[in-house]
């Protein structure tokens, strides 16, 4: 792994990605890489918190939509195409399947494919000048990978509408107070607030606060399969359409896109 640094200190793993941009966008590599870093704790006794985050500047700005590997899925037929789709999905599992409490530091931007990723995990500790942003159907997608049952569970039906359908960027307080993230901290200092919260977690007896935290996801998300189980498949019928290339185009042109429904 070159893209994924994991680091270990007593019962606490950090596992920090950086792509070296700014963006640190989420490319089909880095998501693979993010996968085995979870998979690696899944059922590590020694381990009571993982920490998650990503650069110092941006948690991250979401999907790579320049990412070779990506832009070459949509040219495979449907078939092997909803397969490949499947590395974002798997990521945000894989997260939220890990024994440990999982403890997501956010700095700056935190878009789309991250926004679904930070869900996954139990815990979120944001900068005050963090930002959510979940800008898919601006351009031209709809909202993918298990993310909305998620959102539902954390903020409601009606906020997650505002979150996911109508792409509203939500800063830092809002998301405090809308339930998004659990923890605010200066500018800087989320990772810092994030390893005091593990600490804690990690004097606690390891398994009964395991057993918590299996026992509360199957509690708030029992129906998440079967709420999230065809938003790949859209994802995949929406990449065929006019308006998601439409979307793209008009991101990487800095203009406003002009949907038809088509």
């Amino acid at each position: 792994m070159d893209l994924v640094r994991i680091e270990t200190e007593g019962r606490i793993a950090t596992v920090s990605f950086d792509t070296g941009s700014k963006a640190n966008a989420l490319s089909q590599k880095l998501m693979r890489e993010l996968t085995e870093s979870a998979k690696r704790f899944h059922g590590d006794p020694a381990i009571s918190a993982v920490i998650l985050t990503g650069r110092a500047d941006n948690f991250t700005l979401g999907a790579d939509l320049k990412d070779p590997e990506g832009v070459d899925v949509r040219k495979l037929g449907y078939s092997e195409r909803r397969i490949r789709l499947r590395n974002g999905p798997d990521m945000c599992a894989a997260w939220e399947q890990v024994d440990a409490l999982t403890i997501c530091a956010i700095e700056g931007w935190c878009v789309g494919g991250g926004a679904a990723l930070s869900a996954f995990c139990d815990l979120r500790v944001a900068s005050s000048e963090a930002t959510f942003y979940v800008p898919e159907v601006e351009r031209g997608m709809n909202m993918s990978w298990g993310s909305i049952p998620r959102f539902v569970a954390l903020v409601g039906p009606a906020r997650t509408k505002r979150i996911a359908g109508l792409c509203e960027k939500i800063g830092a307080e809002t998301a405090l107070s809308w339930g998004l993230y659990d923890h605010l901290a200066s500018p800087g200092s989320a990772l810092a607030k994030a390893r005091e919260i593990a600490a804690s977690a990690a004097k606690l007896p390891p398994t009964a606060l395991k057993m918590v935290k299996q026992d509360v996801n199957i509690a708030a998300l029992a129906l998440a399969q079967a709420t999230a189980h065809r938003d790949l498949e859209a994802f995949a019928l929406m990449q065929q359409t006019d308006d998601f290339r439409e979307g793209v185009k008009a991101f990487f042109e800095k203009r406003d896109p002009d949907f038809t429904g088509d």
